[in-house]
């Protein structure tokens, strides 16, 4: 055997054994695999447990109480609860003012949400161009306004709107020639829902805004620079990158907007002293009229349940845009 035919013999691998006690190579049992499986669904059970007492049990009455005849008589055990079919609901989809409440909550919360989401944005692009002192200063401002209590803030607007003792009338008849001493900004419905719409406005811009900071802090300034040098004003900028990274939480952010606006309650209540008049109902209030004013339980019952499955189909809508974001990704 010459030198070459012996640099070029091949050696075969030398085989390492695992060392003792480990399952290396060997695949886990089914037992130990359906186990670990299920450790999940233990530690998700009191969460579980905790939604079906807090959101099951009322959920099922509610629906229980749209298909039934139920009023004081019913409430007090006089009489027994009687079974109503679909009557409920022809009547509520039949009357004309329910869909003018409709209409009426659908726009509130459109206006609410465009004002809330564009003015958060605009807030929160400004964030990133001042010094960190004023930014600090702001997110104080910001989380305080969203932590103050609805009453509270409700309180603060009906005094800043008074047609008598009201600051913003006293400001605006400052301007020459403007004179809004003892005007009534309730005196008309859509003046009262664009007041109440302000104050839903206030309470939501501080969530928006942080919650977009957070998000604008995840754009790759590199990008941004690029784009720049390509000859990109600010506008394309914003629009052709810092836009597509926040997609997702401005889906998030638009959804949950949504949810809220439309379930808008104690703002249109309390401003109204516990008596809003029909321009002013929305449909959390005048299922609320409905079932505790004119204690008809499964009329209201009803009018609930449509709102839900309203409020359904904007849930539906917005796992559909993420899971199109995630097919995306």
């Amino acid at each position: 055997m010459s030198a070459a035919d012996t640099t070029t013999a091949k050696v075969p691998p030398v085989r390492q054994s695992p060392p003792s006690g480990s399952g290396a190579g060997t695949p886990a049992p089914r037992g130990k695999s359906k186990g670990r499986a299920g450790i999940p669904w233990l530690l998700l059970a009191p969460c579980l447990l905790v939604l079906i007492l807090v959101l099951g049990y009322p959920l099922i009455r509610l629906v229980t109480l749209s298909f039934q005849k139920f009023g004081q008589p019913q409430l007090w055990g006089f009489q027994e609860a009687e079974s109503a079919g679909f009557s409920n609901f022809t009547n509520i989809l039949g009357d004309s003012e329910f869909w003018t409440v409709v209409l009426r909550t659908v726009l509130f919360a459109a206006g609410a949400v465009i004002v809330t989401m564009v003015l958060g944005m605009a807030i929160a692009l400004l964030l990133q161009r001042v010094s960190g002192w004023v930014k600090m200063l702001i997110n104080i401002v910001l989380v305080a306004s969203w932590g103050m209590p609805i009453i509270v803030a409700t309180a603060i607007f009906k005094w800043l709107f008074d047609a008598d003792y009201g600051v913003l009338n006293w400001l605006l008849s400052r301007i020459p020639g403007v004179d809004m001493i003892g005007h009534n900004w309730f005196a008309s419905g859509p003046q009262g829902l664009a007041v109440i719409m302000l104050l839903v406005v206030w309470g939501a811009v501080p969530f928006v805004v942080i919650t977009l900071s957070a998000g604008l802090t995840q754009v790759p300034k590199e990008l941004e620079e690029a784009a720049r040098l390509d000859g990109a004003g600010a506008w394309k900028v914003f629009r052709y990158v810092t836009l597509p990274i926040l997609k997702p939480i401005l889906v998030m952010l638009t959804t949950l907007s949504v949810i809220w606006d439309m379930g808008v309650f104690p703002q249109v209540y309390v401003m109204r002293n516990g008596h809003p008049e029909a321009e002013f109902q929305l449909l959390t209030t005048y299922s609320f009229d409905k079932a505790f004013v004119v204690n008809d339980y499964g009329t209201g019952s009803a009018i609930a349940l449509v709102t839900v499955l309203l409020l359904l189909g904007v849930v539906a809508v917005y796992m559909r845009q993420m899971l199109k974001i995630g097919d995306v990704e």
